[in-house]
Formats: C-alpha cells, sequence, structure tokens
C-alpha cells in the first residue's frame, strides 16, 4: 500500500457527513472488553457445566481457538484489509475498514474495532465453526478464539499508546511500527509475528 500522508496527531479526519455514522466508526479501547469477556465466560461456563468436558479438552481447544484466531488476523489484515479496489467507492471503502488508521495511525478513538464490524464477525466465524466442530468442542474452541481477538485488540491500542519495558513487547512494537512507517506491505501480525515469520513476510 503506497503511503503518501501519515499524522502522529492524536486525532483523525472525519470520515462521515452522517454524526451517527461518525460516531459508530469511533470506539474507546475498552469496549471490546465489556462486550467479549462475558461472551468468553459465558461459552466456558456453559462447557463445563452443560458439556461436562475435562480440563485438559477444554484447554486444548481453547488454545487451537487462539491459535486459529492469530491466523485468521494475519490473513484479514494481509488480504482483505490491504486490499485496494480499483474503483472510487472501493479506495474510499478501503479508506474507512483500514486506510485511515494507516493516515491517523495515534487516533486512540480508531484502533479497536468497533462493535458494528466485530459483532457480525463474531457471529459469521461462530456459524463457520459449529459446521465443523461438535457443541462440545465448540464452546471451548469459540471462547479460545474470541480471546486472541482480545489480545489483538488491546494490544493493538497499547502498541500505539504504550511504552513497553519488556523484550518481548518492545520487539511485537518494533515489528507493527515497522509495518506503519517502514513498508506496509509487509509485517502483517499485530499480536505476534508468528504467521509472517512462516510465510515469510517479515521486515526483520
Amino acid at each position: 500500500m503506497p503511503k503518501n500522508f501519515i499524522s502522529n496527531s492524536p486525532d483523525s479526519v472525519r470520515m462521515f457527513k452522517s454524526n451517527f455514522l461518525e460516531r459508530l466508526s469511533k470506539v474507546h479501547y475498552s469496549v471490546p472488553l465489556i462486550i467479549y469477556v462475558p461472551i468468553v465466560l459465558y461459552f466456558s461456563i456453559k462447557d463445563f457445566l452443560i458439556n461436562k468436558e475435562g480440563l485438559f479438552s477444554f484447554s486444548g481447544f481453547f488454545l487451537l481457538g487462539i491459535l486459529v484466531w492469530s491466523f485468521t488476523e494475519y490473513i484479514l489484515h494481509r488480504f482483505l484489509f490491504h486490499f485496494i479496489p480499483k474503483s472510487s467507492w472501493g479506495s474510499r471503502l478501503h479508506f474507512i475498514f483500514h486506510g485511515v488508521h494507516h493516515d491517523y495511525p495515534n487516533d486512540a478513538k480508531r484502533l479497536v474495532m468497533p462493535p458494528s464490524v466485530s459483532l457480525p464477525l463474531a457471529i459469521l466465524f461462530y456459524c463457520l465453526f459449529s459446521l465443523f466442530l461438535s457443541i462440545g468442542n465448540l464452546y471451548a474452541f469459540f471462547p479460545g478464539f474470541v480471546t486472541g481477538y482480545l489480545v489483538y485488540d488491546i494490544s493493538h491500542y497499547a502498541i500505539h499508546h504504550f511504552n513497553f519495558k519488556s523484550k518481548h513487547w518492545k520487539k511485537i512494537k518494533k515489528h507493527h511500527m515497522l509495518h506503519h512507517y517502514s513498508n506496509s506491505s509487509k509485517a502483517f501480525g499485530v499480536s505476534s509475528p508468528l504467521w509472517d515469520n512462516i510465510f515469510q513476510s517479515n521486515l526483520n
């Protein structure tokens, strides 16, 4: 994605004439936690109480869900968020979904995914996973997948606004900053560089 403009302002450009749509495009970083932590707890408790899955089985599918999210994060970021259609409306749509973040990377209200986007996607993924997993396994896998999403969303906010002291998070932050300020066609993993390493799209 060619980069012609980057603003380090904590504010952003207005995207919609409608005040309602403009408000929908901005979200506080705590909102995903408020929405999705109860969902993680609901499915986890339901798995233990109704399906009586053992801790070993639950943990395995929960961790698998986190791993599948990390792959999903990479694929969505690389092939969907950075796909720019040639049409004017396509370019506009790309800017709304992801381009605005590259132009205004420090806008605190456009760093986590708005519920108007994340909730339909969560339902879509749940329905997709239900085609391949039994109810017992789904109730362990899906909260892991959602936990992976929460780690992605909150770490994305932290990467842009926190100064880390740990070597691990410094490395994660450097990885994402290279994506923003060096080469946006590389380093697509936000919460982890795992899949960049596997698919050789790393900048290091």
